[in-house]
């Protein structure tokens, strides 16, 4: 039977779809195209392929340190936390992320066939899409590095293309070609030759380690290293993150799929099977409008939105009513804290808007106002001079950590669930309708002990509210004693 080791690649942080989408709260973590966020239905996916001589092992998910929790809440919540999560201290592209997944998937002595996909990605047609993997699996068991080309249905310029030669479902890759402009694309739509590259890739794990090792030994042994110091804590394995960081960054495509067809005398064979399963990458708005299911005008609306008198017009609505009136070929995105309203054909431009409140350090950037945590999250609904007001969410058993603020004290009301309350040397259950105070500098720690979601209401006054004003003394999730990028501890 065949071994197969879905890998998930999870590690992005783009913005293309801000302000839904931020650096710590990425595309592959919104539910977009279904009940399941991207990440969670490509891990479904893959799992899926079990059956018929296949054998699956659990997900290898390579994955943001940053993104921990958030990976690890969403396997939960699909039944597959017993996924390794293999930790990434900094971002260094596909190519050593596909390398510690196969140098994992190597661990006990095999050699699995590995399916390796991007987490944010979709598809329509599941059928259709298994089909594929599995025509691709039996073409790499030989050690061939294998890949799944889509079939194109318009000259589209914002994907990479894959030329193949030769005859019937698995062809020879002749050449990968980069982003072309609109008369290239047409010309290639035309020529049949030509499809868009998916970044879906199956292969051994050897092949892909044989191959990167002669085409870039420098990631492969930098890559090796930082998987020798590796730390393994609980689902998280961490490689070393000062060998990580020397690691140099490059994708897959650059550092061993397109020398291959390039330079066949290092005989290595790349090849690839279509895919025709409604796929898009949505990288833009435009084509998550693309994806959705349109009215008779064209439009695709999410959420408490009105709509009239407009066409080919995208509205995601998700905190509050949005009423349009006349548009068309728009984009209008809001979320609690930012609103995008852009020319439907430009939303590849929301980058530059991004690039802006980077440069003057706003937070819109980075993080959304809803705030996940490893025991819950927190939405900031207020704030002004020495105040501040947040909902927190607790999950069922959760705790946070013992901690103190040295500039504010907090005022704690329960919405609904009973809060366990460690204040100083008290320790209390708090009830719907009650509330407690933390003074300033007080020791301190909430925790969930019912079989609900426990809600509160905080609110926070001082002369100082950022949320790197905390002192952790224990806490169950292994962070040290500062703050985290967007913490609430």
């Amino acid at each position: 039977m065949q071994q197969i080791v879905p890998v998930i690649l999870a590690g992005g942080s783009g913005t293309r779809l801000w302000p839904l989408s931020r650096a710590l709260y990425p595309k592959q973590f919104l539910a977009l195209a279904g009940p399941q966020t991207l990440f969670q239905q490509a891990v479904l996916r893959l799992v899926a392929l079990g059956g018929d001589g296949l054998a699956v092992g659990a997900p290898l998910v390579v994955g943001n340190e940053e993104h921990r929790f958030m990976l690890l809440e969403q396997l939960r919540e699909i039944g597959q936390a017993h996924s390794p999560l293999l930790l990434e201290p900094a971002g260094r592209n596909t190519a050593p992320a596909l390398t510690l997944a196969a140098l994992a998937a190597q661990a006990d002595g095999g050699d699995p066939v590995l399916v390796a996909t991007p987490a944010d990605q979709t598809v329509t047609d599941d059928a259709a899409f298994a089909a594929a993997l599995r025509g691709a699996i039996e073409a790499a068991a030989d050690g061939s590095l294998v890949t799944l080309g889509v079939v194109p249905t318009r000259p589209e310029t914002g994907f990479g293309y894959i030329h193949a030669g030769g005859e019937g479902p698995v062809r020879t890759v002749r050449a990968f070609v980069e982003k072309p402009d609109l008369a290239t694309a047409e010309r290639y739509l035309a020529d049949g030759g030509y499809a868009w590259n998916s970044g879906i890739f199956v292969l051994r794990a050897s092949a892909w380690l044989r191959a990167l090792a002669h085409f870039r030994p420098d990631i492969e042994a930098a890559t090796r290293r930082a998987w020798d110091g590796r730390g393994t804590d609980a689902s998280f394995v961490r490689p070393d993150k000062a060998a990580v960081a020397a690691i140099p960054s490059e994708s897959i495509d650059y550092a061993v799929m397109e020398p291959c067809p390039a330079r066949p005398q290092a005989g290595f064979v790349v090849r690839t099977l279509a895919l025709d399963a409604g796929w898009s990458d949505l990288g833009a708005w435009d084509a998550v409008w693309q994806v959705g299911a349109r009215d008779a005008d064209g439009n695709r609306v999410h959420g408490d939105a009105l709509v009239e008198d407009s066409r080919n017009t995208l509205v995601h609505a998700t905190h509050r009513l949005v009423a349009a009136i006349g548009l068309d070929n728009v984009v209008v995105i809001e979320t609690p804290d930012a609103v995008l309203v852009a020319d439907r054909e430009r939303s590849q431009d929301v980058k530059r808007i991004v690039a802006r409140l980077q440069d003057s350090g706003r937070s819109e950037a980075s993080l959304p106002r809803r705030v996940h945590r490893p025991w819950g999250w927190y939405d900031s609904v207020d704030a002004g001079p020495r105040f501040q007001v947040k909902r927190i969410c607790v999950n069922p058993g959760a705790t946070l950590s013992l901690q103190m603020h040295h500039h504010r004290a907090e005022h704690w009301i329960v919405v609904s669930g009973t809060a366990e309350v460690t204040c100083g040397e008290r320790r209390m259950l708090i009830s719907e309708n009650q509330s407690t105070y933390i003074p300033l500098g007080e020791r301190h720690r909430l925790a969930n002990p019912g079989a609900i979601p426990l809600e509160i209401i905080e609110v926070q006054s001082g002369s100082y509210l950022g949320e790197d004003d905390i002192v952790r003394f224990e806490d169950t999730y292994g962070r040290a004693g500062g703050a985290e990028p967007g913490d609430k501890p």
